[in-house]
């Protein structure tokens, strides 16, 4: 295959499918040949011999060569046990499943069955370039990780990183793909026939359903009921996701927020819905900022599930769908929320939505 390698690197290193360790696990970056790859840290050298201390130890316990016991799931196990050595307890796993035969067949067997799904992904078009969307990522890595990358970068948010992290760097089965109405059509993820490319592309490339899709339903904008006939007609998608605050990111100037519960806008859609078999309407609710009387007026109540009840008791064909739980924080440490609940036992608005069903029946 092609390099970038000059004659000089090429001297300086060799072909990784004989230089490299061929363990359960790398223990050393290699290049694909774009770039001259590190040398080996000392951390991966003591986490390859511990590999080897491992199967040199427990291969015969388990009447086999040590190359058989590297390629089993108890040499898995062994090389996590070797990574927690050197790493510190990283890894959830047990000697016994690396030492006693049998016990980590067993661990994979009870765990084979795990369904994981994504109840909403997004990623963003590649025309994608309202670069605002990356405070979300800069919040996460000041807060939650630093190790995050691509902060400051929208690729992060783009469909190959979606594809790799969805489907190759996590155990998800399934993900359900969404999409986001704004104000400023600039801001748009994904249109919804974008969705419904995807999750062709997608499951035509697996072979099997991976990713489901939403189709946007936008009360209030125009021709929005003629894009639910369309979406129904067309993209079929595997459920509705709509916005009853209008723009997730900024008070609508548009008055673009409205009611679950308001017939003469919203029932004919559900009857759309029901007709249709496509009874599943997932809604955007809560996520405001702590200052959100103020900097949403006349607005937030719509991030609330005041309008659930009564369109929920009307509708008992539809499956209403609340997500975030309606919890009201966003982009904020849970202290002030944390305290509130402690004194009033009480969290907005997610504690409203619990008890919808007690006092709507």
């Amino acid at each position: 295959m092609p390099h970038y390698l000059s004659d000089d690197e090429l001297k300086r290193t060799a072909p990784a499918e004989i230089a490299a360790y061929r363990g359960p696990v790398p223990t050393q970056i290699v290049s694909n040949g774009e770039y001259n790859p590190m040398p080996q840290t000392r951390e991966q050298r003591r986490v390859e011999a511990r590999v080897k201390e491992l199967a040199g130890d427990l291969a015969p316990k388990h009447g086999v060569s040590r190359r058989q016991f590297l390629a089993s799931s108890a040499g898995m196990a062994a090389a996590f046990l070797a990574m927690n050595d050197v790493f510190g307890q990283v890894f959830e796993v047990t000697r016994a499943e690396a030492a006693t035969p049998g016990v980590a067949d067993l661990r994979a067997q009870a765990l084979s069955g795990q369904f994981i799904v994504d109840a909403q992904t997004h990623f963003v078009r590649d025309d994608f370039k309202q670069e605002g969307l990356l405070d979300l990522a800069k919040y996460a890595k000041e807060n939650w990780n630093p190790k995050l990358w691509g902060a400051n970068n929208l690729a992060r948010y783009k469909f190959e990183n979606y594809l790799k992290e969805i489907f190759v760097d996590s155990d998800t089965k399934v993900a359900l793909l969404s999409g986001a109405p704004f104000d400023d059509p600039t801001w748009d993820l994904l249109t919804n026939d974008q969705i419904a490319a995807a999750r062709l592309s997608i499951n035509k490339f697996a072979g099997s359903r991976r990713l489901l899709g939403h189709a946007v339903f936008t009360p209030k904008k125009q021709g929005w009921m003629e894009e639910v006939d369309r979406a129904i007609a067309t993209l079929k998608p595997d459920s509705w996701k709509g916005y009853t605050i209008g723009d997730p990111l900024f008070p609508s100037k548009l008055q673009s927020y409205w009611w679950l519960d308001d017939d003469k806008l919203v029932y004919p859609f559900y009857e759309k819905a029901v007709k249709s078999g496509i009874t599943t309407v997932c809604i955007h609710k809560g996520l405001l900022p702590a200052d959100y009387e103020t900097s949403w007026p006349g607005v937030w109540e719509y991030a609330t599930v005041k309008d659930l009840g009564k369109a929920a008791k009307d509708w008992p064909k539809i499956n209403f769908v609340m997500y975030h739980g309606a919890l009201r924080p966003f982009m904020e440490k849970p202290d002030a929320v944390l305290a509130e609940f402690e004194q009033t036992g009480r969290i907005k608005w997610a504690t409203d939505l619990a008890e919808i069903p007690s006092k709507h029946g």
